[in-house]
């Protein structure tokens, strides 16, 4: 099998491997990972902030969760040290990116780094979205379960991280509200 194709086929996984949040709290049917990267892509492309590189963005956004396509989704409630959780999914992302042609090698790697190490205004953002998908996931499984709160953890996780209110969704996604050249 060509590397292309073994690349594809493993960020393929990335479409059946359920977010751990939803799958530790019981939620039916439960977002994949690669459910909540297409949506953090999608937030990412409607932004109206022109202070930040909308492409950018987006290829963070569609790239920050790839290494669990082989390490899984290490949630906080799994107890595993932020350091080894790093240096799996480096481990992972390196030998994702070996598959790949030099020029992109470079670039998904780059992206995934410069998300880990929230280096520009553009990760930042994105990191922001990260915890507001998250935020309106919860949000839509109480509505769905008809159980309003029942996820209220989730919204704490967020507490002081970022600069979002779920009421606010609309304004979130079409005004600038935080300025993250400057954070």
């Amino acid at each position: 099998m060509g590397s292309l194709l073994q690349f594809m086929r493993l960020v393929g996984q990335l479409k059946r491997v359920p977010r751990t949040g939803w799958v530790y709290r019981k939620v039916v049917n439960p977002e994949s990972v690669s459910d909540h990267m297409y949506r953090m892509a999608i937030m990412a492309m409607v932004t109206e902030d022109k202070t930040l590189n909308k492409d950018r963005c987006i290829r963070l956004a569609l790239v920050h969760d790839m290494a669990e396509c082989i390490v899984g989704d290490i949630a906080p409630a799994d107890n595993v040290p932020k350091e080894e959780k790093h240096r799996l999914e480096e481990e992972a992302m390196k030998h994702l990116t070996q598959l790949l042609s030099e020029d992109m090698r470079k670039e998904i790697y780059e992206l995934w780094e410069e998300y880990e190490h929230q280096s520009s205004a553009e990760a930042r953002f994105v990191k922001e979205l990260d915890q507001c998908e998250m935020i309106l996931q919860a949000l839509e499984y109480e509505e769905l379960e008809k159980k309003p709160g029942r996820l209220q953890d989730f919204y704490d996780s967020t507490a002081g991280k970022t600069a979002f209110f779920p009421k606010n969704l609309n304004v979130y996604l079409s005004e600038p509200f935080h300025n993250y050249n400057n954070a």
